[in-house]
């Protein structure tokens, strides 16, 4: 444990340090290229805060060419006042491209912040609301016989009635119930209309 804290107090003093310098040179350079007073202490502000904003993009997932983008830009424009302070640039005669490049410096630090802001990642958009589908209901089918189904044939009643005494003079004849192959031959009619004449006997 003393020694994770130990490691975790090194990182923050060596950021700490380092963020001191990076801010002082960016100070130097605003200063030095005519941004007096206050404006001189707002310039490392905007770039930090482009640096932190272009790096929560990154962590965030979604497209991240935007946050590359803006992460180079802010890291450039930090690393070159380090260098520009550090002995290679006259700070008491700033060359007229820097004091164009600080002083559009808002402006750019500016559109960049506002595109990381209040562009949604894809990742963190909302998915689009699922519409429902009406439910239909499907008709019953009708109830019809199947094709094979021989429809029932009209049988009138005098023929049942006369089919009724062949019927019973069979059977006192033979002892037995007629079947429709006889009852058919005696009454020479067709087969379906026999055997509708018989299921009525």
């Amino acid at each position: 444990m003393r020694a994770l804290l130990a490691r975790v107090d090194a990182v923050l003093v060596q950021a700490v340090i380092a963020a001191t310098l990076s801010f002082a040179h960016l100070h130097d350079l605003a200063a030095a290229a005519g941004q007096g007073g206050w404006k001189a202490w707002a310039y490392p502000v905007s770039v930090d805060l482009l640096l932190v904003a272009a790096w929560r993009r990154l962590r965030s997932g979604g497209p991240r060419a935007a946050g590359w983008c803006w992460f180079l830009v802010a890291l450039i424009a930090s690393l070159g006042a380090n260098v520009a302070t550090a002995g290679l640039l006259d700070l008491g005669a700033v060359p007229a491209w820097l004091r164009i490049l600080v002083a559009g410096w808002p402006a750019v630090a500016f559109l960049g912040g506002t595109l990381l802001a209040h562009t949604t990642p894809e990742t963190a958009a909302d998915p689009p609301p699922a519409t429902p589908e009406p439910t239909t209901t499907a008709p019953e089918p009708e109830h019809r016989p199947a094709a094979d189904t021989p429809r029932p044939v009209p049988v009138p009643a005098a023929l049942v009635a006369h089919a009724r005494k062949v019927a019973d003079e069979h059977h006192a004849r033979t002892g037995s119930a007629i079947d429709t192959p006889t009852l058919r031959a005696r009454l020479g009619v067709p087969a379906p209309l026999a055997e509708a004449i018989a299921a009525q006997l």
